[in-house]
This record gives C-alpha cells, structure tokens and sequence, in this order.
C-alpha cells in the first residue's frame, strides 16, 4: 500500500504538471481502462515475440480500471503525455537457466505493479487522412514499482484508436518496457523486474476546445464566437436566412442581397425597396424605381398616359391634332382645318398680286434720313403695314432690294442703297418674320425708274421695292 500510495501521489503530480494549457481543437485527451502486464521475456531478447497473445499463461490483468493516462497535442501530430497505471503480478514468466529455450511461469506471491510513464506520441491520422481510425508510435521512459524493487524503463509502443464520435474513441496500446534492472529476466532473481509488454485497452475522451457559444463551432474558428451560427458561416448568425450575416446586414429579419447589405429589393430592378418609389413593380433608378411604359420620362403612377408619350405639362399624354395636320392644337390656329406648321396650323394662301402692289406701295413711302439708312418717325407706321401683309402670307418668299438717285458717287450709292434695304429687312425680322423669307440688296443709282435731272424723278429712284421671290 505504501507503493500504491507514492503511486497515486506522483500520477496527481503528472496530471498537474500537464495541465496547465487549454487552447485549440480539444488538445487534451484523457483515457482509461483495463491494463495488461506480459513478462515473456528473455536477456537477449530471444523470446519476446514469440508468444505475444499467449493471453491465459502469460498475461497479467487487473479485473478493473487499471490505468489513466493524459496527452497534450502540441503540432504536426506530435503530442506527449503520462500514464499512470497498476496491476498485480500472479505470472511471473522467465528463461530457464538449464535450457535457454524453455521458459518457466511463476507465481511470485501477487506482486502490486505500479508503472508511471512519460511518452511523445506520433500520430499518422494527418497523413492517412482518416477522421475515424488514428493508428500511433510512441517512445518514452518511465519508472516500474514491483514489489520492494523499482526501476527505470525506456518504453517504445504502438497504437491504435476508433473515433466512433467526435471526442469519443476506443484505444489500445501495447508498449515494449526495457528495464534497467540488473535481475531483469533471471530465475534467481524471480521478484526483480523484468523487462515486459503492457497493453492498454480503454476509452479515449477529447476535451479542451472551447466553444462559448455552444453551436459546435470552436471559438478560435468562429467568426461569431459569442452568438451561435451555422458552419458554413463560420459561426456567425444569418436570422433571415439570406446569406448575409447579421453583423454585416442592415435588415436583420427580412431576406435581402449581399449587394445591398442584406435589404430587399422585392421587384428586382437593382434599387433596394428602402430607396423604390415603386416597390412592387420593377422601374428605372432615374424615376425611383417606378416604370415608364411609354419612355417619356414621366413615372407610370403619375402619368395619365403611361402607354402614350406626351409632355409633362400635360400629365404625360399627347397634345390632340384635331385636323391631323401635324400642329398640335394648342398651337393650331385653325385646329379644325388643316394646314401648315408655317402658316400656324392655317391652309397656305397664295400671295395675290394686288397684296404685292400694296407692299410696294407702301415700300415707296418709306422715308430715310438723308444720306442714312435710319428712318425717319413718320415710316414706321408704314414698315407696321408692310409687316401685316407678309404674316398674312407665311410661306411667301421676298427680296428687299434699295435704289438711289444719281447724286453722289457711285460707290457710296451703292452702299447706301444696301444699307437701306438690310434695315428694312431687319426691322420685318425683329417683328416677327421668318429671316428664312427674306434677302435684301442694294443697287445703287444702276436701276432708275424716272430721270435725275429733275427733282421729283430723284426723288422717284430713291426707293425701296418688296418683290416675290418665286
């Protein structure tokens, strides 16, 4: 019992020792189970293998839970721990000193066995890339208690594990104890410690990984590790399902895109329901998200027309064209009969010749300034008349053509008498006649209708005259 006692002492030390460290996927793993000790065994080793099973005659075995043992992961499938373990030894087997080929089984007197053990442990589950099976080799050393003697072992072993669960598997091991006694395999000395196999059969249990959140995610790979979320988000929560994370979503409990921080958009249209006008129907970002039918720019639910294009200040439908003239009627002047655009929706009526001989009557009155192109007051009244008489006629063409007297040079005449005619076609245009209906020109004293050598016939050729174009 004072063996059992230093036993259980140093096994708490280890433990101690040990663990001191949580961090990573369940880095501890703690097992136990039934332990048997098998003591065929020779000096040379001749023996050792010869009968590794030959279970009832060889093997001892302490009907209960016989051993407990600890390992830390450190990396790359490298791990050490410490197992500490007893038995009671009813089969002492050892090599016959008359024939070295025989063995002989003992009974010592039910000797306590008490092992601990230190190991650094290989795992090949990395490379076979199994989940399930986890085969193992270990080396180590440790110190054996039987009886009144005790003695350091170098221990090298093998040894497989089942995962039937995640953090729950069932282990064996069989570990080679080479003892540093002096009486290790001899019959004289039957009591000593001979060098021998144990093997260990029990459950393993993996613990260590710290998930806070209890969603089966461990906290160093969860994203989220205070708030449970599913795998494939690393930990974090999706509450509407959408894909998008609730930290990373602005609308937490309703199914949206990633595009738009996890916000709906129900129509589809590319603008998020918060910033659509129109939510149910898809539309165009221009008009808030709301249809238009008829492209002209007024948004469906507030067009009249919305399958019709018309001018927003009609509601969005067209100007009627009553007479189908192409002059909308709000600019038609006769929208009940047709006519032209340049006649104000109005038939086009042809210029009659006695309209001409007013225009030129009227020309003929225009008064200058002398020797200006300026008029004088009293012509404006008559440049008023003639500018009637041409928007009476609005698809009719003219030609203002200025005349002088032969006084003065011919140049300056000449010049005179464009100058002339550009401010009567100026003035027309500045009241409202098409500039594409008139030209202007001068003549000068080239085209005289009476004689210069009296007063009133230069008077007569200093003229200005309104002529149809054709």
């Amino acid at each position: 019992m004072k063996n059992l006692n230093k036993f259980f002492a140093a096994s708490l030390l280890v433990l101690g020792l040990s663990a001191q460290a949580q961090d990573g996927d369940n880095p501890w793993a703690l097992s136990f189970g039934v332990n048997a000790v098998d003591t065929r065994t020779s000096a040379n080793g001749s023996g050792v293998f010869d009968q590794p099973f030959k279970v009832k005659d060889n093997w001892n075995i302490f009907p209960s839970v016989s051993y407990v043992s600890l390992n830390r992961y450190l990396a790359d499938g490298f791990s050490v721990g410490a197992t500490g373990s007893i038995n009671r030894i009813t089969k002492l087997v050892y090599q016959s000193d008359v024939n070295p080929m025989d063995y002989v089984a003992v009974n010592p007197g039910d000797l306590e066995y008490y092992a601990l053990d230190g190991h650094i442990r290989y795992s090949f589950m990395p490379l076979i890339k199994s989940k399930v099976i986890e085969p193992t080799l270990s080396i180590g050393g440790g110190y054996q208690w039987v009886g009144d003697f005790d003695a350091a072992t170098l221990n090298g072993g093998a040894g497989l594990t089942y995962w039937f669960a995640e953090t729950v598997g069932l282990s064996w091991q069989a570990v080679y104890k080479y003892s540093f006694a002096d009486n290790r395999a001899n019959a004289d000395r039957a009591t000593g410690i001979p060098t021998h196999f144990q093997h260990l059969v029990g459950l393993t249990f993996r613990f260590g990984g710290v998930d806070t959140d209890n969603d089966g995610i461990y906290d160093k790979y969860d994203a989220c590790p205070d708030v449970a979320g599913p795998k494939n988000l690393n930990g974090c929560p999706d509450t509407d399902g959408d894909g998008v994370l609730d930290k990373d979503d602005s609308c937490v409990d309703v199914a949206g895109l990633a595009a738009f921080a996890g916000c709906p958009d129900t129509d589809g249209d590319g603008i998020q329901d918060s910033e659509d006008a129109c939510v149910d129907v898809a539309g165009i970002k221009s008009l808030k998200g709301c249809p238009d039918a008829d492209g002209d720019g007024i948004a469906d639910k507030d067009d009249k027309c919305p399958t019709t294009k018309g001018p927003r200040d009609n509601q969005g439908c067209p100007y009627p064209d009553t007479d189908g003239d192409g002059v909308l009627d709000k600019d038609d002047k006769c929208p009940n009969v047709k006519g032209v655009a340049s006649n104000n929706g109005c038939p086009e009526v042809a210029i009659t010749s006695e309209a001409v001989d007013r225009l030129n009557a009227y020309a003929k009155t225009i008064l200058f300034n002398s020797g200006k192109s300026s008029f004088k007051q009293e012509t404006f009244a008559v440049l008023q008349s003639i500018t009637a008489i041409l928007k009476q006629y609005p698809t009719a063409k003219f030609s203002i053509e200025g005349h002088t007297d032969s006084d003065g040079k011919d140049a300056a005449n000449q010049k005179l008498s464009e100058e002339r005619a550009a401010a009567v076609k100026n003035y027309l245009i500045e009241n409202g006649v098409a500039a594409s209906r008139l030209t202007s020109a001068g003549f000068g004293e080239s085209k005289p209708i009476d004689s210069n050598k009296t007063a009133k016939g230069k008077a007569n050729n200093r003229r200005v005259e309104v002529k149809l174009v054709n």
